[in-house]
């Protein structure tokens, strides 16, 4: 079985910024895999995109630049907001606006957003609402652990279910 739509992918990796030799960011080598339905746009396009065609045993290693991953780094998405905007009950939470909070919220369209606290002053609190890997070159090292078909549920629903799935 090879790496295509509707198959449950089971794979260890290695995360480094810009390429083998940069900054870890994460890794699952002595933890669980990840396991995901390939082709159902849980992933970064261009991840899926270096393991097509790829079989259980194979080993990987790929980059993806940072506009293909999670963007450009936008200086516009850094805004100022007033402290007023994080009042609750006429008090704001001194806890909540510590530096690197990440704070969920909404824009005035109710899409949902992540902001992260990057300053609080007298006229306010900077929040940074670029993803955290924005303006990151990604690289990826690993190997694929093994590959299944995808049930009729989990190709219905959009995501694994089991063992390093979803658990309805």
């Amino acid at each position: 079985m090879v790496i295509e739509k509707n198959t449950v992918v089971s794979l260890h990796y290695r995360l480094t910024n810009n390429d083998v030799l940069g900054e870890l960011v994460e890794e699952t080598f002595g933890s669980d895999p990840l396991v995901f339905l390939y082709g159902a746009g849980q992933m970064i396009p261009e991840f899926e995109r270096q393991l097509a065609g790829k079989v259980a045993g194979d080993q990987f290693s790929f980059g993806i630049k940072s506009e293909e991953a999670y963007g450009e780094y936008d200086q516009d998405a850094v805004v100022l907001l007033p402290l007023s905007t994080f009042e609750m009950d006429g008090t704001v939470d001194e806890n909540m606006l510590q530096i690197g909070t990440i704070i969920p919220m909404s824009d005035d369209e109710g899409n949902r957003l992540n902001g992260q606290v990057k300053e609080v002053t007298q006229e306010g609190v900077v929040i940074d609402f670029n993803h955290p890997m924005a303006g990151v070159n990604l690289y990826f090292t690993g190997t694929v652990e093994s590959l299944r078909p995808a049930s009729e549920t989990e190709i219905a629903h959009g995501h694994v279910h089991g063992p390093g799935g979803h658990h309805h």
